[in-house]
C-alpha cells in the first residue's frame, strides 16, 4: 500500500483509525492489534472484525502521534481503539513532545 500524507488507515480488529502525517522512506507494513491495517474506506464493520492479538493490546490514544524512527513514518490517531500500532511487527511508541525553551 502506498502511504502518502493524508492517507487514512483503519484497523481490521478494533475501532482504531489513523492518518499518515509523514510517509515512510521505505515500504513498511502498518498493523494494529496484530493485524495489517487497511484503507479506511475498506474497514470491516464492527461485527466483522477479528480479535486483537494480546501482544498488541495496549490501545491507541486519540490525538496522539506515533513515530517509527527507522523509516520516518508518523501517524496521528483520529479514532482510538483497543489494539496498539506496529510497523513490521515492532510496536510504535508515542512521539515525544519537544520541550519548550525557558523564558527566564
Amino acid at each position: 500500500m502506498d502511504l502518502t500524507p493524508g492517507t487514512k488507515l483503519a484497523s481490521t480488529v478494533c475501532g482504531t483509525e489513523v492518518i499518515v502525517v509523514r510517509p515512510p522512506s521505505e515500504a513498511v507494513e502498518v498493523a494494529c492489534g496484530g493485524a495489517p491495517m487497511v484503507p479506511a474506506d475498506q474497514a470491516p464493520g464492527e461485527g466483522d472484525r477479528g480479535s486483537v492479538d494480546g501482544a498488541f493490546a495496549e490501545g491507541t490514544l486519540l490525538g496522539k502521534r506515533y513515530l517509527h524512527e527507522a523509516s520516518g513514518l508518523e501517524l496521528l490517531c483520529t479514532k482510538p481503539g483497543d489494539g496498539s500500532l506496529a510497523v513490521d511487527g515492532t510496536a510504535l511508541p508515542l512521539k515525544e513532545a519537544k520541550p519548550l525553551p525557558s523564558s527566564d
